[in-house]
């Protein structure tokens, strides 16, 4: 049987906010839009969460879309 491919993520260092997250995994991104689309692929922290964007560190944060 063959490994299927997974999603890119990583996981929280001490301290570090979503902006942190977002500059240390999509650096060719512009800042707002990579922190939006973390926001948007990880609606586990963003929307469920009080309060709304807490990041722990034993969070799983994706830094690429659902594959298909």
């Amino acid at each position: 049987m063959d490994l299927t491919i997974q999603r890119r993520f990583v996981t929280p260092m001490a301290g570090e906010s979503v902006q942190d997250i977002a500059a240390r995994a999509l650096p060719g991104e512009p800042l707002d839009s990579a922190v939006d689309q973390i926001r948007s692929w990880n609606l586990h922290i963003f929307a469920m969460r009080k309060p709304a964007g807490l990041i722990l560190g034993s969070d799983v944060v994706f830094v690429e879309p659902p594959r298909r």
